[in-house]
């Protein structure tokens, strides 16, 4: 069984995952479509949904797994919003817009990933100078 504060902090990551994928965080209605169109299992009610957007209940690996695919987020920060660093002392997250943008910057080349590293290189020295 999840506690209450799992399924609420679930349920504020899939809101989060799908504001940032230009998809309603408030309608358990286009969250059951658009996951049922991609899920090849069964399908999932609009009250499922709503459960999930509401923190009443997690759904199940294989539909979890489905999804951070269609969101496209790593399926472990979607359902344990797992640190992926530490900042300052404490644990710091990457939403999920970092994550995507981190995955999109491993599909470049070399020479690309390159550039886009010196490119943030500088926006970091240029706000230490601050």
């Amino acid at each position: 069984m999840n506690s209450l504060e799992e399924r609420m902090a679930f349920s504020e990551r899939l809101r989060q995952a799908l504001s940032n994928a230009s998809y309603s965080p408030r309608s358990p209605t286009e969250l059951a479509r658009e996951f049922n169109h991609r899920f090849q299992g069964q399908s999932v009610t609009v009250h499922a949904a709503r459960k999930w957007l509401h923190g009443e209940s997690i759904p199940t690996q294989d539909k979890l797994r489905a999804l951070a695919s269609w969101l496209d987020v790593p399926a472990d920060w979607l359902r344990f919003g797992n640190e992926v660093g530490k900042g300052k002392g404490q644990a710091a997250q990457l939403s999920s817009v970092d994550l995507r943008l981190l995955n999109s910057l491993q599909e470049l080349d070399e020479n690309e990933r390159h550039l886009a590293r010196e490119i943030l290189r500088l926006i970091i020295r240029l706000n230490k100078k601050k």
